[in-house]
């Protein structure tokens, strides 16, 4: 059976946090969960302290500073590596990816090496969301199908890694600290050949707290996407893992 991870990023959370746990717990899957809390200032490390003493099999990673989503991806990744994960999923702690929905991707994840909640195949993918953030969401597909000939849905976090065939070199060729790292990983596994999925899925609006994007996080994932298409275009070596 695959020894699975579950790993989440928290800044602010403390609204959602608790009932994000119950709703993982009922689920009753066979993984570990860790959380990642960038030491938010509204409790939710403490919060998720107290689900950890409740549950034997959550893990809660303190950061002294908020050190960007990327980089708290990067994390979860490396920790799979080294407590020889075989398998990783990765979510958002604010229920815009509903742990019910898992399992939906679970049914892909024996067959592809990389499986993703997506939110285009569907209309009913993005019902309810504020018609700013719908703008955002389709632009930004646009543009990442377009330049990084990635017709999934590229900038979302919800995720399964099938670790066990993904070499551990390939994630030190991403360099993003913030959402950026959504798409730049999923272009160089993409352009490294790993077998991609595109589950859909219903992905409701946030209901309590406040999103964590910012305008200098859309303009650089702007300038990233122009970059790394023309670094696919001029097939740079940078991108690709090199073979043993």
């Amino acid at each position: 059976m695959p020894k699975t991870l579950i790993m989440i990023p928290t800044y602010q959370e403390a609204d959602n946090i608790q009932s994000l746990v119950e709703r993982l717990v009922k689920l009753q899957l066979d993984a570990d969960i860790l959380f990642i809390d960038d030491n938010s200032p509204d409790g939710t490390g403490k919060l998720l302290d107290e689900c950890a003493l409740k549950y034997k099999r959550i893990k809660v990673l303190h950061r002294r500073y908020k050190s960007g989503i990327g980089t708290a991806h990067q994390y979860g990744i490396q920790m799979a590596y080294v407590d020889n994960y075989t398998r990783l999923i990765t979510m958002d702690g604010d229920f815009t990816h509903p742990p019910e929905n898992i399992s939906a991707l679970l049914k892909y994840a024996d067959d592809y090496d990389i499986v993703i909640g997506g939110r285009h195949a569907q209309k009913s993918s993005l019902e309810g969301w504020a018609p700013w953030r719908k703008i955002l969401t389709y632009t930004a597909h646009a543009f990442t199908s377009t330049m990084l000939y990635l017709p999934y849905d590229a900038t979302s976090a919800f995720r399964i890694y099938n670790i066990e065939k993904i070499p551990e070199r390939t994630f030190k060729l991403i360099h993003s600290k913030s959402y950026s790292f959504f798409f730049e990983s999923l272009c160089i596994l993409n352009e490294n050949k790993f077998t991609i999925y595109d589950v859909p899925v219903v992905l409701p609006p946030r209901t309590l707290g406040s999103s964590k994007l910012k305008f200098k996080d859309m303009a650089y994932s702007l300038f990233l996407v122009l970059k790394l298409g023309l670094r696919i275009r001029i097939h740079d070596k940078k991108l690709y893992i090199e073979t043993p």
